[in-house]
C-alpha cells in the first residue's frame, strides 16, 4: 500500500525523502490556485521562477510575467496574483512566467522529486484521482508563509490525506498527516468562521485583496491536474 507523508513547510523539506514520491506542492493563497485557475482558463504553460532576477530577465525577452511578493504585484510584472486577473482573454493559449513569495519556491524546492504536481481546493477530486491512479507514495508540500507553517496549506493537506486514506488505497505512519487530518476534522463542517483565523486571509484584506477567499476555498472547479515538466508547469 502506497504511503502519505505531509511537509508543512519548504524549510522542512530537506528532511524529507522525496525519492520515488509525487510531491503535490500547494499554497492555497494564492499561487496553486492561481495557477489551477491559468490552466482552466486556457494557459499553454507556465515558467515557476523563484528570483526576481529571472523573472525579470524573462520579462526583457517579451514573455508575460506574473510577480508579487508580500502580496503585492511588483512593478515590472504585467499582473498581481489575484486568480480573477487570468481570463481566456489574458491567458488562453499563452505562455507565463510566474513568480511569488510562497508558492513558487515550493515547487523549485520540490522540484527533483519523481513527479512534481499542483494541489488545490479548485482541482481537489481531479488531483486526488491522478494520486490513486499513479501508484505512488505521496508527500504533500505545503507553501507555508516564508518557510512557515500556514493553516490554509495544512486544511487541504488534511482534506486530501484523508479522502485518500479514506478510499483504502493509501496509509501513513506520519505525525504530520495525523495532524492536518486532525485540522481538517475541526475546520471542515465551519470553513466560513474557521478561516478567520488564517493570517494570510487578513494579510490580502489589508491590502483589499481578500475577494479572493471564497473562490480558494471552493471544491472542483476544474477538473485538470497541473505536472512539472522540466523547468514548466503543463496540465494533464
Amino acid at each position: 500500500m502506497n504511503k502519505i507523508e505531509v511537509c508543512f513547510s519548504p524549510t522542512l523539506f530537506p528532511h524529507s525523502d522525496s525519492a520515488d514520491k509525487i510531491v503535490v506542492v500547494v499554497d492555497i493563497l494564492r499561487a496553486t490556485s492561481v495557477i489551477c485557475t491559468m490552466f482552466k482558463n486556457g494557459v499553454k504553460e507556465i515558467f515557476p521562477v523563484r528570483d526576481l532576477e529571472e523573472a525579470q530577465a524573462y520579462k526583457q525577452k517579451g514573455f508575460l510575467v506574473v510577480a508579487e511578493r508580500n502580496g503585492q504585484k511588483l512593478d515590472f510584472a504585467d499582473f498581481g496574483n489575484s486568480p480573477f486577473y487570468f481570463t481566456p482573454e489574458t491567458v488562453g493559449g499563452k505562455t507565463v512566467v510566474y513568480s511569488t513569495t510562497n508558492g513558487t519556491n515550493a515547487i523549485t524546492v520540490g522540484r527533483n522529486a519523481s513527479v512534481v504536481t499542483i494541489g488545490a481546493f479548485l482541482n481537489f477530486s481531479a488531483i486526488a484521482k491522478f494520486l490513486m491512479e499513479q501508484q505512488k507514495d505521496v508527500l504533500i508540500l505545503c507553501a507555508g508563509w516564508k518557510g512557515k507553517f500556514c493553516l490554509e496549506d495544512t486544511l487541504f493537506a488534511g482534506a486530501l490525506s484523508a479522502k485518500l486514506i479514506e478510499r483504502g488505497m493509501f496509509d501513513t505512519k506520519c505525525d504530520s498527516v495525523y495532524a492536518a487530518m486532525d485540522l481538517w476534522a475541526v475546520a471542515k463542517d465551519s470553513m466560513d468562521t474557521y478561516i478567520e483565523k488564517v493570517a494570510q486571509k487578513h494579510r490580502l484584506k489589508k491590502l483589499g485583496l481578500d475577494d479572493v477567499i471564497g473562490y480558494c476555498f471552493s471544491f472542483d472547479v476544474t477538473g485538470l491536474v497541473p505536472v512539472l515538466d522540466g523547468n514548466r508547469l503543463v496540465c494533464r
